[in-house]
């Protein structure tokens, strides 16, 4: 199924030589399932790399990688002030707690039974908005390393430094450290560079396309297989089953490069090309979770429609979000008026590891 080389090179950050290797590696899959006009276009994104990373409260300080670890788009710089734990993060705790001058310290979890799930990036730009020097975000599942996740995204970098922590230790800052004065200190790059986009065809040359996408960049430190390298390699091989059966209209196949840091690649590819040829997109994002399929329909009843008749034809289970969601290249299209849905897996659990 597909090329499993994409997944492994899911796990790499955007721009830079990485960048390159996943382009023409989504290339060489896009040729092998048959598709032709294979294109990688190049484009310009706020690059990222990260250095060192420390936080200092009272007689110890966490500098190893699997302690403490800058969020992708953090500013360089340093931060002192009384650590404050803001629980999950929701707004009304940014409201309820003085921030101002103060690290906040916010869990990567939503609370069960909430009504929409809560970004990291709403998180981070909450403390900021209060008042907060810097932000510490802990993971919520146990026994893994730091969280890790854009917080700069079209405002790179971010204002605060930001890092992130295991459960284990964001439990004993809560336990031992709150109230205390501590130092967060963050090393790292922000400067230019370049991201990929590829391409491909199948199917007639009809006036009119669908767009079967998917976004080929993965956090740096995280689940790259799963998100989404899965959803890349799902790309060929739906290439590759279409380039088989007789189709109406013409299916363009795209990987996207900069998803994780605010969809560059798909704005990018929404900025340059006729959205009027584009009767539909199905973004695959988060394949890998599970066998359970899902699909975020933003409000386009007839694709999730859609979706329902082939699973109950096949006897599949389905389940359906009709909320608009902004968390996915689908968002680029979605805003311009383009019917499209992002399909995804569904699993019991959430967080990252």
């Amino acid at each position: 199924m597909g090329d499993a080389r994409i997944a492994r090179r899911g796990s790499k950050p955007d721009g830079g030589t990485g960048g390159r290797s996943r382009g023409r590696a989504s290339g060489r899959a896009f040729e092998r399932a048959g598709a032709r006009e294979v294109e990688i276009n190049e484009f310009e994104i706020p690059g990222w790399w990260r250095g060192s990373s420390s936080l200092a409260v009272g007689d110890e300080t966490l500098t190893a990688p699997h302690e403490v670890i800058a969020l992708p788009g953090t500013p360089s710089g340093d931060a002192t002030g009384e650590l404050v734990d803001v629980g999950y993060g929701l707004p009304e705790d940014f409201e309820e707690r003085d921030l101002k001058w103060k690290i906040a310290v916010a869990s990567s979890e939503t609370p069960e039974g909430h009504d929409r799930w809560i970004h990291r990036m709403e998180k981070y730009a909450g403390a900021a908005d209060v008042g907060a020097v810097g932000f510490v975000f802990r993971n919520h599942v146990e026994g893994c390393l730091p969280p890790t996740g854009e917080v700069g995204y079209h405002n790179r970098p971010g204002p605060i430094p930001a890092v992130g922590v295991s459960a284990e230790i964001g439990a004993r800052l809560r336990r031992e450290c709150e109230g205390e004065s501590a130092t967060l200190s963050v090393d790292c790059r922000n400067e230019l560079t370049n991201s990929r986009n590829v391409e491909a065809i199948v199917g007639p040359d009809t006036d009119d396309e669908v767009l079967v996408t998917a976004h080929v960049d993965a956090h740096d430190i995280s689940e790259g297989a799963n998100d989404n390298g899965a959803g890349s390699a799902l790309v060929a091989e739906i290439g590759r089953l279409l380039g088989q059966v007789e189709l109406d209209r013409r299916v363009r196949l795209v990987t996207f490069g900069s998803e994780e840091i605010g969809l560059y690649g798909a704005y990018h590819w929404a900025e340059t090309h006729d959205l009027d040829s584009v009767k539909c997109v199905v973004n695959i994002d988060g394949a890998g979770n599970s066998r359970n399929l899902g699909v975020g329909t933003n409000g386009f009843e007839e694709l999730g429609e859609a979706f329902e008749e082939v699973t109950d034809n096949l006897r599949v289970p389905l389940s359906t979000r009709d909320g608009i969601s902004p968390h996915g290249d689908q968002w680029a299209f979605v805003q311009e008026g383009v019917p499209a849905v992002m399909a995804y897996s569904r699993s019991e659990g959430s967080g990252r590891g």
